[in-house]
């Protein structure tokens, strides 16, 4: 970093940036637990004639304790593309308005969670609903670990409500699919040949102002082989859509080689894959009672709010635990 011409080409520089901050994420934690146990053995020994560095002794243990579970999580996350940043998508499925809105909740809780961690979120596309919430959006999270604490979140998400587009007042089920893919750079090898990709343009969207909806800027890629379909009309230039949409999906398609080497991996033992796109792996209820329970760990919480706040930490965590739980089962 220190070279010179080093930020001559931005986005390697940046990419290097992240990747020296994913290192750091993992090191200095580690140092910092290797030197709290010497600073425990000094503590033991001055106890020995202080007394008063005994009653310390507890408190500087749970401390390190905590450090030290931190760090145990973070061992879990040695996949292939876990340090990477993360696209995530949301898609409204089922349950009409509420099902748009509730997409978009999602959307926002997952803003607020990478707000809490320092991370940094970009807005790759937004397919608002006429009457309320989104039909779809996907985003960039950007951050250590990103891609390796998101990946457990793909999924079928059900939420059970009052409906407040219901006049009647009636509890309704809604549900939305949220995917999620490494977001890989151009350094990684994967083909994707020009004739296995159509290209359609249309014209965007939602807010912008007159240029982005008269003009057709809005790209749309359909990728023949894998059936994957993504788009991007966030921005007002065709050439930025484009080349957005051209990351996301190879994106999805470095997902696509991930969930195939799990699901080989899986048939060595005769199972299916643990988690599929498609699955629910969540239900958050806010009626009758308000509680969030995952399908899979059985990690549940209590306050609703703080969960669609972001507060989600303690799902990431319980995921990673339950992946390890269900390799060693095998």
């Amino acid at each position: 970093m220190a070279a010179l011409g080093f930020w001559d080409n931005k986005e390697a520089a940046q990419a290097t940036v992240r990747e020296l901050t994913s290192l750091n994420s993992l090191v200095k934690p580690l140092e910092a637990a290797l030197g709290a146990d010497d600073d425990i053995q000094a503590m033991v020994e001055m106890a020995a004639d202080d007394p008063s560095f005994e009653a310390e002794l507890p408190g500087e243990i749970a401390r390190i304790e905590t450090r030290l579970e931190e760090l145990e999580l973070k061992a879990l996350l040695g996949g292939p593309h876990d340090a990477l940043g993360a696209i995530l998508s949301i898609n409204a499925r089922d349950g009409g308005t509420d099902a748009n809105d509730w997409a978009e909740m999602l959307l926002r809780m997952y803003v607020q969670w990478a707000q809490k961690n320092d991370f940094d979120t970009e807005l790759l596309d937004r397919n608002d609903n006429p009457e309320a919430g989104i039909n779809s959006a996907s985003i960039a999270v950007r951050g250590p670990m990103a891609y390796g604490y998101l990946r457990g979140e793909e999924g079928i998400h059900r939420l059970v409500r009052i409906s407040p587009f219901n006049a009647d007042g009636k509890r309704q089920t809604s549900f939305a699919a949220v995917n999620v893919a490494p977001e890989v750079s151009d350094a990684v090898e994967i083909e994707i040949r020009d004739e296995d990709v159509r290209v359609d343009t249309y014209r965007a969207s939602g807010a912008g102002g007159q240029h982005v909806n008269k003009t057709s800027s809005a790209i749309r890629l359909t990728h023949a082989p894998s059936g994957i379909v993504v788009q991007c009309q966030n921005d007002r230039s065709q050439h930025k859509n484009k080349a957005t949409a051209y990351k996301m999906l190879r994106s999805r398609l470095a997902r696509v080689e991930e969930e195939k080497r799990e699901a080989e991996q899986a048939n060595r033992y005769q199972e299916q894959a643990r988690v599929s796109f498609g699955s629910q792996i969540r239900s958050y209820f806010q009626h009758p009672d308000q509680r969030i329970k995952d399908a899979r760990s059985g990690f549940a919480a209590t306050n609703f709010q703080n969960v669609l706040d972001g507060d989600i930490q303690g799902f990431l965590d319980a995921t990673l635990r339950w992946r390890v739980g269900q390799s060693s089962a095998k």
